[in-house]
């Protein structure tokens, strides 16, 4: 069956940095688009970025030049790399296959 199995969240101050992984089983993953998706506290879920199987990349707004999706199909996973954290950027990080399924989630804290 699926696994998306997400880590890397954790407490950071603004400004700082982290990069959570998602590994990824029980489908061809080299095949697959990925995504990453966040859900602030009382806020509905928002695309945060998106890597295509060719390797195309989508960002939203305002994350754009802080954040960098990446994969390692050798390794079935995907990368969120994020830098200059901001307190907005708090909430679960999901990841996910596009239409399918969902991880469980990793929280993310920006704060000081």
């Amino acid at each position: 069956q699926v696994q998306l199995v997400e880590s890397g969240g954790g407490l950071v101050q603004p400004g700082g940095s982290l990069r959570l992984s998602c590994a990824a089983s029980g489908f061809i993953f080299s095949r697959n688009p990925m995504a990453w998706y966040r859900q602030a506290p009382g806020k509905g879920r928002e695309m945060v970025a998106h890597i295509s199987s060719d390797n195309t990349k989508n960002y939203e707004e305002s994350v754009k030049g802080r954040f960098t999706i990446s994969r390692d199909n050798a390794k079935n996973t995907v990368y969120l790399q994020m830098t200059s954290l901001k307190p907005e950027d708090t909430g679960v990080y999901y990841c996910i296959l596009p239409g399918a399924y969902w991880g469980q989630g990793t929280q993310v804290t920006v704060s000081s």
